[in-house]
C-alpha cells in the first residue's frame, strides 16, 4: 500500500507576501517607514548610553508593524539594501536634529541586513550621512547577527567587509549572541567592539541558575577580549540585578523604557543631560 500523501498546506504566506509588495515598494518610495528609538543605559549608575533604531512601517491599513512583518520580505525583494540606506540616513538625521535640540552627542545602532553587508559601497555610504549631519563616526554603531558573520560560503569576504567597516571607523556589534554558532577563534578575529547577548538567555537569568552563569561566563570572556557586553530584553529589577553582579555593561528593556518616536526620545535625552538638583539637607 503506497504512504498516504501529506497534505500541502494552504500558501498563506506568498500570498500575505503578495497583498504587501505594492505597499512595501510604495512606502520606500514615498516615506511610509519611521524609526523607533528604545534606551540603553550603563550598568554603573544606571545613566542614559545612547538608544537602538528599530525600524517600524506605518501601513496604511494595518497600523505600526515591526520589522519581523516586512523585512524578509524586502531582502526577497531585493529592496534589503536600499531600506538599510533609508535607515541609516535616517538615524544619523535624527541624531543630528537631537544635538541641535540640546540632547548633547546621543549615539545610536542600528541593525544591518544580510543584503548590505554584501554591498562593497556601504563603508562609503555610512561615511557620507555621517557627513552630511556633521556626526563622528564614533556616533553610529551597526549591528549584526551571527548568521550574517558567520557565512559559510565566505568567510573571508564577510570579515574583509568588516574590517572595512571598521577601519572607516564604524563600530560593529554582534546581536542576539548565542544563538548561533560563533566559536571562539571566530570571535577573536572579529573586529568587534560589543556583544548583545541573546533576550532567551537574559529573560532566565532571574530564575534559571545555569543561563545565570552562562551569561556570567560569556561577559567575562568579552571582557578578556576588550568587548562589551549589553543584555538585551531586561524587564525585572530581580534581571538587572543579576546581570550586575556578573558585571554587564549596558542594559536595554522594557524596564527603562519602550521603543519610541524621535521626539520623544529626544526628550529622554536631554533630561538625561539634566543635573539632578539634591534634595535639601535637613
Amino acid at each position: 500500500m503506497p504512504p498516504a500523501k501529506r497534505a500541502t498546506p494552504a500558501p498563506r504566506a506568498d500570498a500575505r507576501d503578495r497583498a504587501l509588495e505594492p505597499a512595501l515598494r510604495e512606502a520606500l518610495a514615498h516615506g511610509g517607514f519611521e524609526l523607533h528609538y528604545q534606551p540603553k543605559v550603563l550598568r554603573r549608575g544606571i545613566a542614559f548610553a545612547g538608544f537602538e533604531a528599530l525600524l517600524r512601517w506605518r501601513h496604511p491599513e494595518r497600523g505600526l508593524l515591526p520589522p519581523g512583518q516586512f523585512a524578509p520580505l524586502a531582502e526577497r525583494l531585493g529592496l534589503g539594501a536600499a531600506l538599510g540606506r533609508w535607515v541609516i540616513e535616517e538615524a544619523c538625521r535624527q541624531m543630528a536634529a537631537w544635538e541641535r535640540e540640546g540632547a548633547g552627542q546621543v549615539r545610536v545602532s542600528v541593525n544591518l541586513s544580510a543584503s548590505q553587508l554584501r554591498d562593497p559601497a556601504l563603508p562609503a555610504q555610512i561615511a557620507e550621512s555621517l557627513a552630511r549631519h556633521g556626526l563622528g563616526p564614533e556616533r553610529l554603531e551597526l549591528e549584526l547577527t551571527e548568521a550574517m558573520l558567520m557565512e559559510p560560503r565566505r568567510p573571508g569576504e564577510v570579515l574583509a567587509r568588516l574590517r572595512a567597516l571598521r577601519n572607516a571607523g564604524a563600530t560593529l556589534a554582534i546581536d542576539d549572541f548565542g544563538s548561533g554558532w560563533t566559536s571562539m577563534e571566530q570571535l577573536k578575529q572579529l573586529p568587534v567592539a560589543t556583544l548583545k547577548l541573546d533576550r532567551h538567555f537574559v529573560q532566565r537569568v532571574d530564575r534559571e541558575r545555569r543561563d545565570a552563569e552562562l551569561c556570567a561566563g560569556v561577559i567575562a570572556l568579552a571582557h578578556k577580549l576588550g568587548i562589551g557586553v549589553v543584555a538585551e530584553g531586561v524587564e525585572s529589577e530581580r534581571q538587572a540585578a543579576v546581570l550586575a553582579e556578573g558585571e554587564c555593561d549596558q542594559f536595554q528593556g522594557f524596564l527603562f523604557g519602550r521603543p519610541q518616536p524621535g521626539a520623544e526620545a529626544g526628550a529622554l535625552a536631554r533630561a538625561a543631560l539634566t543635573p539632578r538638583t539634591p534634595p535639601p539637607s535637613s
